[in-house]
């Protein structure tokens, strides 16, 4: 792989492999191509400056601005509106235009170039009901899966991709969904070679997290500066409950793909934390308050969110298979990692997270 495009290259995953790309492919030339969307995104620039990755300020809804990045041998598409909640204010057309459009064109720029790929998916891609039909048990300070569950595809080892797919999922999950589909026909019709990853939580380092998305990353964030949190849904006791994957994991695993795509073309992978790297929300101030020894208030909300889950974590067992990759690294580094980074960039980022 000597050209490799990066698209939603400035963002939190984005630069972190567009940089890890870069410094274990010397020779290749490596651009990164973002729209600069996400507040905070800026301030990767000169991280991917300095790592000898190319920037173009453009947008994959443009078919223009990807020619601008020139051939590529590699695309890793992980540009996206990642908010649940994206959409719900009566305005669909940025995210189905980002997630969706944006694939169209993504998948378009690498057959014409003859390209392979790797797409980010979500686990959002399963519907919100059939999530909730997942039968847990109250524990002391999480929710957890029961044994025996109605449902294929989810056991207390996480959810796989048996899970079901009919059924509503918020327009993020639905655009990711038609976009995975999508890849299936370029890779059957075209001879494309693409394989999908379904990921869950990713946290760690430079992400700019926000209420509706980047949990770990507001949490840290509220505990180095100070502030207010809450508990919402559920009651309010906090006891929903996440795998959380290390951004450099997700590296790993993407390096390993994108090494012979051809090998898992047609797959679709689920790819977490998984069961080992999992926190309610109420296990994840805890650690929160070890990493920065503050405590803030927490207030509690009883009342559950649109489109709100109670439980997911993820069943890697399929891409460990496959791939001989599983994560490394649990709760405890993702936030001791998180909270070092905001302090050390304390003033930069407290605008952003704050």
């Amino acid at each position: 792989m000597q050209k490799i495009l990066v698209t939603g290259g400035a963002g939190f995953v984005g630069s972190a492999l567009a940089l890890a790309f870069k410094a274990a492919c010397e020779d290749a030339a490596v651009t990164a191509l973002d729209n600069l969307h996400r507040r905070g995104s800026e301030l990767n620039l000169p991280r991917l400056a300095a790592g000898g990755v190319s920037f173009v300020h453009g947008d994959v809804r443009s078919a223009e601005d990807l020619d601008a990045c020139g051939p590529a041998d590699l695309v890793v598409e992980c540009s996206a509106e990642p908010s649940v909640l994206a959409g719900r204010d009566g305005a669909p057309g940025y995210v189905v235009d980002t997630n969706l459009g944006g694939a169209v064109r993504c998948l378009e720029h690498a057959r014409r170039h003859g390209a392979a790929m790797v797409f980010l998916s979500t686990s959002r891609v399963y519907p919100v009901a059939r999530l909730n039909e997942i039968v847990l048990e109250e524990a002391e300070t999480r929710f957890e899966a029961a044994a025996a569950q109605p449902l294929p595809g989810v056991s207390r080892a996480g959810i796989s991709a048996d899970f079901p797919l009919a059924g509503p999922r918020s327009l993020y999950g639905a655009t990711k969904l038609c976009a995975e589909l999508l890849i299936a026909e370029y890779a059957d019709m075209y001879g494309l070679p693409a394989v999908v990853n379904r990921c869950g939580v990713i946290a760690g380092p430079w992400q700019m997290g926000r209420v509706d998305q980047g949990v770990a990353a507001l949490w840290a964030a509220r505990h180095v500066y100070g502030g207010k949190l809450a508990y919402i849904g559920y009651g309010g006791a906090g006891k929903q409950v996440r795998d959380m994957l290390h951004v450099d994991d997700l590296v790993r695993l993407v390096l390993l793909q994108a090494a012979s795509v051809g090998k898992w073309t047609g797959r679709v992978f689920n790819a977490g934390g998984g069961p080992g790297s999992s926190a309610s929300l109420r296990e994840l101030t805890g650690f929160c308050e070890g990493a920065t020894g503050n405590r803030i208030p927490i207030g509690s909300v009883p009342e559950t969110r649109a489109a709100d889950v109670p439980w997911y974590v993820t069943d890697n067992a399929e891409v460990t298979a496959a791939t001989g990759w599983r994560p490394e690294k649990g709760v405890a580094d993702i936030i001791g990692d998180l909270c070092r980074w905001i302090t050390d960039h304390r003033a930069a980022l407290r605008d952003i997270l704050v």
